[in-house]
């Protein structure tokens, strides 16, 4: 068994970048050409828009074949390391972030934003926040020096209950915040979206491992920029059909990142601190507090299309976690690398 263990690649560093071009790009496009991207949100099958479902597939089982559940038998190397991810991932981070949504976006910046937005707003910022990070975080903990084999056991873990948990969660925190959604939509676009590729990212993981480690790398590289590229792609379509918000009030982008920074924060230093706490390794805590301050955005955006369109304030919500994702977790690498000092100087 091995862990994916990456530099970050040309297009994870500049991550924030492209999408920025693709605001513009996207905002630009459907300025030019609002019929064209008129008739791609009307091609869809029982409210699945067939483009968006495509890409999404294309970004998202890639980075599910990386996933090796066979590390659920290392589950025993590190429980004090493994129970702080679980609690932070499931039992503190969905909480915290509908807590900071309804503080800045309900409260604080109300006043800036649309109001028939705002509920939406919201939803989206839940739904960044309810799954925990798959594939970024194998690069995050690369360049933190974390341990690669804790790090592949916790996602490992993570993804099994999201599987799960996901759907219900989710609900269970719209519903706490007043905001409506049908089941029926929210557990087809987890199936959709999670758990059935996940089966095949999971077949076609066991088929590239049987040509051995360095053929599955291998694939691995291959297939990486085609995850990237719908990525981008699905990016541009959303800001094709968000443009006209926009343009309208281009703040919004601004005020929806301080809450998902202030999330970042804040999980992040509480994993950090407790595993810290607990007398974890360093190259434990590494990894256990980056997949708390990161979100698989991927999904959220999946199901914030599925739930409420692609033209919502919802869908916007998450794509803002796409934006500030590349440089917030930077920080988090560089602050876990320059506090290792601190860390390992415990009073007995």
């Amino acid at each position: 068994m091995s862990a994916p263990a990456s530099p970050l690649g040309f297009f994870e560093r500049y991550l924030t970048l492209w999408v920025l071009l693709c605001i513009g790009a996207g905002i630009g496009l459907g300025q030019a050409l609002p019929e064209v991207f008129a008739a791609l949100s009307r091609c869809t099958v029982a409210e699945v828009n067939l483009p968006v479902g495509l890409l999404i597939w294309v970004m998202i089982v890639p980075m599910l074949v990386k996933v090796d559940f066979s590390a659920l038998h290392d589950l025993r190397r590190h429980v004090r390391g493994i129970g702080v991810t679980l609690f932070v991932n499931w039992l503190v981070k969905p909480f915290s972030m509908a807590f900071f949504g309804w503080f800045f976006i309900r409260q604080l910046f109300a006043p800036w934003l649309p109001a028939g937005e705002i509920d939406a707003y919201l939803a989206g910022l839940i739904l960044l926040a309810a799954a925990p990070c798959t594939a970024m975080v194998f690069v995050w903990s690369r360049l933190a020096d974390g341990d690669p084999l804790f790090t592949l056991t916790q996602v490992a873990v993570n993804d099994l209950i999201m599987v799960f948990a996901f759907a219900p969660l989710v609900g269970f925190l719209l519903d706490l915040s007043a905001i409506t959604v049908p089941w029926q939509t929210l557990v087809a676009s987890v199936l959709l979206y999670l758990v059935i590729p996940v089966v095949l990212a999971q077949l076609w993981r066991k088929r590239l491992m049987k040509r051995g480690e360095a053929a599955f790398a291998a694939a691995m590289r291959r297939i990486a920029p085609w995850s990237t590229a719908a990525l981008l792609a699905t990016l541009v379509l959303i800001f094709a059909f968000q443009g006209q918000a926009i343009l309208a009030q281009p703040l919004v982008i601004a005020l929806l990142a301080i809450p998902i920074v202030v999330q970042v924060a804040f999980n992040a230093a509480l994993a950090y601190g407790l595993n810290r706490a607990l007398g974890e390794d360093h190259a434990v805590a590494c990894p256990s507090a980056l997949i708390g301050a990161s979100n698989f955005f991927e999904l959220a955006v999946a199901t914030a299309i599925s739930l409420f369109g692609l033209a919502s304030g919802a869908t916007l919500a998450t794509v803002v976690g796409v934006l500030i994702e590349v440089p917030a977790m930077l920080l988090v690498v560089k602050f876990v690398r320059l506090s290792r000092g601190w860390y390992e100087h415990r009073t007995v």
